[in-house]
């Protein structure tokens, strides 16, 4: 379900109907990250950067810095929210077409909601954040808000499975690029150096989970394995929720929108998620 409904919610970072949208607030849209930290952590209220990057997690803090407070300065929270509303809109309606407005999606609307109300929300400041929003009416936008709900409900899991790891904010990167889940050049845009980097690596080298070519040793493979799993078991409440036929009939709705983004070219190739890579 993951797999379906993480590029359903990416569209609002890489649509360029929502790019106009943050534009047309004052952010610099030449790069991605003025829009990004402000779309994603506007739910929080208006938060420091402290509590951005424990939320964000896989950012150095000094990046974060460089945006967050003062996207509140271009900005109020309140009214990113309603730019990011305003720009999914115009994104599902482009890529979606007439299907925007049909029984399918009104369907799968109704279904990913229903798991998305299904969450538990104890410690997982995103998807309470996102939780605590108030549903729009337009079905593609309930869709969109449930997909948010439910990747921000499993990322929050998922840096609990990290912790649980041992693995802090630079290594939780380092041991995915060693697992082969992108090039190490594409975490690059999470801003760490080269000297965290590199020392991250030597603390991984020193617990075994690293080979002396960076790649991951066969403990630190079983480690990352384990952290999926984690994942996934701390993501599976709303799927128990909404049962075996609600969420395979999702999934069959799921499936032509989610070619739909794909097939757009908007998101790109190779991202620091990994899917399908543990």
């Amino acid at each position: 379900m993951w797999h379906l409904l993480e590029p359903l919610h990416a569209v609002l970072y890489f649509a360029p109907q929502v790019s106009e949208e943050t534009e047309a607030l004052g952010y610099d849209t030449g790069e991605r990250w003025p829009g990004y930290f402000a779309l994603r952590a506007a739910p929080l209220g208006a938060p420091g950067s402290r509590q951005v990057a424990s939320a964000f997690y896989s950012f150095s803090p000094r990046m974060v810095a460089e945006h967050i407070p003062a996207a509140w300065d271009v900005a109020a929270p309140g009214k990113v929210i309603d730019a990011r509303t305003r720009g999914i809109d115009r994104a599902y309606r482009a890529l979606f077409g007439a299907r925007t407005d049909g029984p399918e999606v009104a369907e799968a609307a109704a279904l990913a909601r229903r798991a998305a109300e299904a969450v538990p929300l104890e410690g997982r400041p995103l998807a309470a954040a996102n939780a605590g929003l108030p549903w729009p009416q337009e079905p593609h936008l309930v869709l969109w808000q449930a997909a948010t709900i439910l990747r921000e409900h499993r990322g929050d899991g998922h840096l609990a499975a990290l912790l649980t790891a041992g693995l802090d904010s630079v290594e939780a990167l380092v041991s995915f690029a060693a697992v082969g889940a992108a090039p190490a050049g594409v975490f690059a845009s999470r801003g760490w150096n080269e000297h965290e980097w590199a020392a991250a690596r030597e603390r991984l080298l020193a617990r075994g989970l690293l080979n002396a070519d960076h790649t991951a040793t066969d403990a630190g493979r079983a480690l990352r394995a384990e952290v999926e799993r984690r994942t996934d078991a701390l993501a599976a409440a709303p799927w128990r929720t909404l049962g075996d036929q609600a969420t395979a009939r999702l999934a069959e709705l799921l499936g032509p929108l989610w070619l739909e983004v794909l097939g757009s070219g908007m998101l790109p190739r190779e991202t620091t998620l990994g899917i399908g890579k543990v």
